[in-house]
């Protein structure tokens, strides 16, 4: 069984950092999308960050250049490290794997697995 755990939310004051882990138990190889979307108030989940099969990693644009994501397959952890931040990127962030080779990982339709969600808030 494939479970996630996120954990590193909390509160910041804008152009704050924040650094989010993922830690993922159960089978998972690097051929399967593997990252992080995000939930706000009354708005539909959608993908922030995303590894792609080869390694090959996607931002949606509101984040490139402020977000980086990265990961320890070794320990099975993926990570996203959020500087600059804005109020506009409050939400719950949720990382999240797939269950097959998909080059869908921009797209929620990409992720089988989710994790609980952890809280980012960002003051102006």
């Amino acid at each position: 069984q494939v479970q996630l755990v996120e954990s590193g939310g909390g509160s910041v004051q804008a152009g704050g950092s924040l650094r989010l882990s993922c830690v993922v138990s159960g089978y998972y190889i690097k051929d399967y999308c593997m990252g992080w979307l995000r939930q706000g108030p009354g708005t539909e989940r959608k993908v922030v960050a995303g590894f792609y099969p080869e390694d090959v990693t996607w931002y949606v644009d509101s984040v490139k250049g402020r977000f980086t994501m990265s990961r320890d397959m070794a320990n099975k952890t993926l990570f996203l490290q959020m500087d600059s931040l804005q109020p506009e990127d409050s939400a719950t962030y949720y990382c999240a794997i797939g269950a097959m080779k998909s080059y869908a990982c921009s797209s929620y339709r990409g992720y089988k697995y989710w994790g609980q969600g952890t809280q980012v808030t960002v003051s102006s």
